[in-house]
């Protein structure tokens, strides 16, 4: 049977029958390179739903004659790679903190497996560059509040900071001097000249003589006569330009009106005790890390 559609004479092909200002539209059939590799396309995804898992079930896939999966490859390499680390690993286990430091390679190790962790833990408080942020210590200085060597860092980071699951956590209150009663809201910003006198902030005056006497009366019992702080109660020093929430005379008469109590996870209860003994020889290794315990 003859074909019904006209002919265009130049090509010998079939006009579609579609018409545009004039322009026809000719019915020229696909290359054969193009029909071959649509078949094999066609082949291909035939064999790979067969071959792998493809088709979704109500609570499951097909499984694929191969019984490959995604999750199965993922385990396999995260297999490979324990296997791969437990002897370093190992190492560091059995090492005790303080000697790390004296075998290089186990340091480097440890240095590169807590920065990695500290990325998945401690970033959203401390910052990616471990310089903290209001109500969160920078860890790249050398001011501590409770310790800055390396087996302090380590009880800090497994028992945490005024935890609520952990025992051994690092406890200490400040009292709320304003909200609590004990001193009236003239004294307490008597006692806030003092303390912005003591870090060099504002000139000596009559209210900071006052705050003085108050501040011996008060607030000596932890943070020394001196105002030097003491690290046993993780009282800071309040005679240097450090401040965790703020040195302003509005944030200090705040912080001794109603006192702070920031709370820092005890990391012993979600993490193993060689990732913790890891991030503390990362953070030591920051820049502020102390050599030894401060007397």
């Amino acid at each position: 049977m003859s074909d019904p559609r006209r002919i265009d004479a130049a090509t010998n092909t079939a006009f579609v029958g579609h018409e545009w200002d004039g322009i026809e539209e000719l019915d020229t059939p696909m290359p054969r390179w193009w029909l071959w590799t649509l078949y094999g396309t066609i082949l291909f995804a035939i064999g790979y739903c067969i071959a792998y898992p493809a088709w979704p079930l109500i609570d499951h896939a097909t499984a694929g004659v191969l019984g490959w999966t995604s999750h199965g490859a993922l385990q396999q390499e995260l297999s490979a790679e324990a296997k791969r680390k437990a002897p370093i690993l190992a190492a560091l286990a059995r090492t005790p903190i303080t000697a790390v430091p004296g075998n290089a390679q186990l340091l480097r190790t440890a240095t590169e497996g807590g920065r990695a962790a500290f990325k998945v833990n401690c970033v959203q408080c401390h910052g990616a560059g471990a310089a903290g942020t209001k109500g969160y210590p920078n860890l790249n200085d050398d001011d501590w509040l409770w310790g800055g060597d390396l087996a302090t860092i380590e009880q800090t980071i497994a028992h945490g900071i005024r935890s609520p699951v952990d025992e051994a956590t690092r406890q200490s209150q400040m009292p709320a001097f304003g909200r609590d009663g004990i001193l009236t809201a003239p004294q307490i910003q008597d006692v806030v000249s003092f303390v912005r006198f003591a870090s060099h902030q504002e000139a000596a005056s009559a209210a900071a003589r006052r705050g003085a006497a108050l501040f011996a009366a008060n607030c000596a019992a932890c943070h020394g006569e001196n105002a030097h702080g003491t690290r046993a109660l993780g009282a800071p020093n309040l005679t240097d330009a450090i401040w965790l929430y703020g040195g302003d005379r509005a944030t200090l008469t705040e912080t001794v009106t109603n006192a702070r109590s920031g709370m820092m996870p005890a990391w012993g209860q979600r993490l193993d005790p060689v990732t913790v003994k890891m991030l503390a020889l990362y953070v030591h290794g920051l820049g502020g890390g102390e050599a030894a315990p401060a007397p």
